[in-house]
């Protein structure tokens, strides 16, 4: 593997963690909790690698521009600046929640899940348009 496959990678784990989380929500509203808790680990196994492969591409390599132009240039930087600014704010989202789940005050990590769940859910869904639109626009 190179550094150039390292952002078709990146989409591959925002998408594999996106359908693990899509799996643990149906999961758990069906009630199967062990499942549930195995797909949500998978997802944060998932985004973890992605965070770490993105991290060691971009510093590599830098800011890659976009190029494309028209009407897909102000939708590109719409979903950018919101995939960007919830990226920031899901990390912490998620290491509260987590931290509920494991000392078993689900109480607490079914409220703070009802908010983490679609951000983080949307931030790995528009990480792989984002890749899309980037290296195939």
């Amino acid at each position: 593997m190179s550094l150039r496959d390292l952002p078709a990678l990146n989409a591959a784990l925002n998408a594999a963690s996106a359908l693990c989380i899509l799996a643990g929500f149906m999961l758990i509203r069906r009630g199967r909790r062990e499942a549930h808790r195995r797909a949500m680990l998978a997802a944060l196994v998932c985004s973890s690698l992605f965070l770490a492969s993105y991290i060691l591409y971009h510093v590599q390599v830098g800011s890659v521009r976009f190029q494309g132009g028209g009407a897909a240039r102000p939708v590109y930087f719409t979903v950018l600046a919101s995939h960007t600014l919830l990226a920031v704010l899901v990390v912490p989202l998620v290491a509260v929640t987590l931290r509920h789940a494991m000392r078993a005050r689900f109480d607490r990590h079914r409220r703070m899940a009802r908010l983490t769940l679609p951000i983080w859910a949307y931030v790995s869904a528009t990480g792989v348009l984002v890749y899309f639109m980037l290296y195939h626009l």
